[in-house]
């Protein structure tokens, strides 16, 4: 169990020492004492269980793995009180659920925002919430994600270098290493610091480039932490923005001089930021196995990529069935 669950337990009178209460969390022991905790049956969740189709890649007694649609939000919030992945979880795992932190709920240890399609991973069990969460603190946990932005960041770009917190690593890798803390002035939104804030460190090398002269690319960006907006914030900081990002991407245009007119009405047409969690990588906290999933690009996205290409219908359509 978590140290929070137990000083809970504690405070509750749920602890015993040789037959005698005890809710003094600093209390000593000694050898031959006999401990004793009650651990009372789970209660039920205050969020409502409802009938909305998963796709689940991996599950077990400890834990599920989630290829979360784009416009699902992971928990319910004051804007969003139903249809997350906490309410579809809640109905999908029923009985399953053995009680995380005490309620009969899904534990989650990480989100992906609303409007980022990709994987998941949920805890079904405190054991499996507690090692997950100690993986994730660690930076233990592989994470790449697949990223359409504007513009290429190459390594002979003169801007970048002057950009604070970016270098470029061996094989093209740009890593961006800053704090980030909430924008000053609005709340809702992520912004860059050097000052306070949390270490933020995401790393991107280009996979494809768009256009003659290239003015779009597609990336793969890994994430050594994991902290709110951080690969939208990041690649916005470096001036490569995501493709339909509403609140980071900026005005910023693709050049009608270097893509096609398909290409730019594909980009324009993209109603969400262009990003998508591709691969999950972490060892399963009760087993020890390792696991390695991947998640192929929706339909959205990889049709904003044939857009961005050129591809004809059947050009799209070779490609998707490959």
């Amino acid at each position: 169990m978590s140290r929070t669950r137990l000083a809970r337990l504690l405070a509750a009178g749920a602890v015993r020492v040789n037959g005698a209460v005890l809710n003094e969390a600093k209390a000593r022991v000694a050898s031959g004492d006999l401990i004793e905790i009650d651990i009372p049956a789970p209660e039920a969740s205050h969020i409502g269980a409802e009938a909305i189709a998963l796709d689940v890649v991996y599950e077990d007694d400890h834990l599920i793995v989630i290829d979360k649609p784009a416009g699902m939000v992971v928990h319910p919030a004051p804007g969003s009180p139903g249809g997350t992945l906490v309410n579809a979880l809640l109905h999908h795992c029923g009985d399953s659920l053995s009680g995380v932190g005490g309620l009969k709920r899904p534990g989650i240890v990480h989100r992906i925002d609303k409007d980022t399609t990709g994987l998941l991973v949920v805890a079904k069990t405190d054991a499996a919430h507690h090692g997950l969460a100690a993986q994730f603190e660690a930076h233990s946990v592989e994470r790449s994600y697949l990223a359409a932005v504007h513009g290429v960041p190459e390594p002979g770009d003169p801007r970048l270098r002057g950009v604070r917190g970016a270098a470029f690593e061996p094989g093209g890798v740009l890593c961006i290493t800053t704090q980030l803390a909430r924008h000053k002035t609005d709340r809702q939104r992520q912004a860059v610091t050097f000052q306070g804030g949390r270490h933020a460190v995401t790393r991107a090398r280009v996979i494809e480039r768009f256009g003659h002269p290239a003015a779009a690319a597609l990336l793969e960006c890994r994430l050594q932490t994991g902290r709110t907006h951080q690969i939208r914030v990041h690649m916005a900081y470096a001036g490569h923005g995501l493709i339909g990002d509403p609140v980071y991407g900026g005005r910023r245009k693709l050049s009608q001089k270097a893509l096609s007119p398909a290409a730019v009405s594909a980009a324009r047409g993209f109603g969400r930021q262009a990003l998508h969690a591709a691969i999950l990588g972490f060892e399963h906290p009760v087993t020890g196995a390792a696991l390695h999933l991947t998640s192929p690009l929706p339909a959205d996205f990889a049709a904003l990529l044939a857009g961005l290409r050129g591809d004809t219908l059947t050009e799209m359509q070779d490609r998707v069935n490959s």
